[in-house]
């Protein structure tokens, strides 16, 4: 056999095996590595590169000695997996560098951080003041994970309204002309409508690339041609528009009445839809 057939031979071998090797592996492989995986993958590579190449080597040596390299990982992952000792041992436990408010100045040294890593760790945060924060750790993946004071914290919907409604993920019905009928039915939209949406905005199915409907139930696409502008859903600003007007039409009816009982009326449902603006603003603003 040709040098070159067996090499090419060889490395398609490999590469399927590294492909079966990686799926046995998981996912977590690809986005978080250990110290040790990363060891074992550099060693991986380093076998497969040589055995692709050297022809002098017992192709089935290789493969074994990388079934080998490659099993460590797993079976460390199901020990730690079920053994929490065993886990601290391998994978070591979260250092605390800052709580209250205040620096461990021991664990620092402990793990070898000097404040300048620190310092550069919470810039990254988007935290200049290290008496800003609450607590800060450093994980087992070198990540530091930072909480900030709640006076520093940044003002979430849930400081505002009480029990906010729940926000689903947006449904894609439309993708490269092609109508998904399931993304549809998930939200309880038909075909009809989608043409109907389509059609106050002027533009064909077979010319939207992408097209997805939030769980608010607005529509938004994108079309092939860049140059054509699509206008903005206004179905809530409308909404928010039509309750204003609404609360404006009870207040003056309540000024304009003579009859008491009318005059009490329009002003409670005057007072319950300036409530419920102050709760729906937010949302139907944007």
């Amino acid at each position: 056999m040709l040098d070159w057939i067996e090499v090419v031979i060889r490395s398609f071998s490999i590469i399927i095996g590294l492909f079966v090797i990686t799926k046995i592996l998981g996912k977590k492989q690809l986005s978080k590595l250990s110290f040790f995986e990363y060891i074992v993958g550099i060693t991986i590579g380093d076998i497969a590169g040589t055995l692709s190449m050297d022809l002098g080597l017992n192709v089935m040596h290789g493969l074994i000695s990388i079934f080998i390299w490659s099993m460590f990982p797993v079976a460390i992952s199901f020990l730690s997996l079920h053994n929490k000792k065993f886990r601290d041992f391998v994978e070591g436990n979260s250092t605390v560098f800052i709580k209250n408010g205040k620096i461990m100045e021991d664990n620092l040294k402990k793990e070898k951080y000097t404040l300048d890593e620190l310092l550069e760790q919470l810039r990254k945060k988007d935290v200049f003041k290290f008496a800003d924060v609450e607590f800060a750790t450093l994980e087992t993946n070198g990540d530091l994970s930072v909480l900030l004071k709640k006076e520093k914290q940044p003002l979430s919907v849930e400081d505002v309204i009480d029990n906010p409604p729940a926000i689903k993920e947006p449904q894609t019905v439309v993708m490269d002309g092609q109508i998904f009928d399931e993304p549809l039915t998930t939200i309880g939209l038909n075909r009809r409508w989608l043409k109907e949406e389509l059609d106050k905005k002027g533009v064909a199915i077979e010319n939207v690339f992408l097209a997805q409907v939030d769980s608010y139930g607005q529509l938004t696409i994108d079309v092939y041609d860049d140059k054509i502008e699509i206008p903005k859903p206004q179905e809530k600003q409308l909404l928010l528009a039509s309750l204003k007007k609404c609360e404006a039409d009870f207040e003056l009816f309540a000024l304009q009445t003579e009859n008491r009982t009318a005059k009490d009326m329009y002003a409670r449902n005057a007072q319950k839809l300036q409530d419920m603006l102050i709760k729906l603003t937010a949302y139907l603003e944007h």
